[in-house]
């Protein structure tokens, strides 16, 4: 009887030995397993942290580049608004201004005299009345005051019948005296010699206004 005890014995510590080591052996699998899975986590981590930085800065690029192109939109506006002419008020402040004065003019071209010489009458007679015009043309000594009267009444004329103005009640608003054509003529000198001769033309231009009162 002791004898089987003993042998009963051995072989309940045999089994619990056998068992000991199958469940060490679970236990390192299962570590084994463990440690794997947190290296693999750890290495997905690290390729994952450049990843998320690029995107990052992807992200950052591209705010930049819509705050700049923002701005410069805004720059773009606030310089066409200065840029912008001011419109008119209304219709009615236009309409309000007062109409500019007619004006009359009359034009005498080839008139047989030198501009120069009749630039010294139209100095004289530029700006004045219709009345102290006539007056000094009348009493010149000068050649050209005649063609100048004559050219003056006639600008009068068309105030009078074009424009239903009065013709006494005008002002030389300006008189210019332009260079005409020039005739060329020669006259025999001593020895068989022939000199030139210029007989210069003027275009004269009046222009004459109402007298504001």
């Amino acid at each position: 009887m002791a004898d089987e005890q003993k042998k009963t014995t051995n072989k309940a510590d045999a089994a619990k030995a056998s068992g000991e080591k199958t469940e060490a052996k679970k236990a390192a699998k299962k570590d084994d397993a463990k440690a794997a899975k947190s290296s693999k986590k750890a290495a997905a981590k690290k390729e994952s942290k450049p990843a998320a930085k690029k995107e990052a800065k992807k992200d950052s690029k591209a705010k930049g580049k819509e705050k700049k192109a923002e701005a410069k939109g805004k720059d773009k506006k606030a310089s066409k608004a200065k840029k912008a002419p001011a419109k008119p008020e209304s219709k009615k402040s236009s309409a309000k201004k007062p109409a500019a004065p007619p004006v009359v003019k009359a034009k005498a071209r080839y008139v047989r005299i030198a501009p120069r010489k009749a630039r010294l009458i139209a100095d004289q007679v530029r700006g004045m009345h219709i009345e102290k015009a006539r007056a000094l043309l009348q009493f010149s000594p000068r050649g050209a005051a005649h063609d100048i009267h004559k050219l003056i009444n006639s600008a009068a004329a068309n105030a009078e019948n074009n424009h239903d103005l009065i013709g006494d009640e005008m002002r030389v608003a300006s008189i210019t005296v332009d260079e005409g054509p020039t005739l060329r003529r020669f006259r025999p000198r001593a020895m068989g010699r022939a000199t030139p001769i210029n007989k210069r033309t003027s275009h004269i231009a009046v222009a004459l206004t109402p007298v504001e009162d």
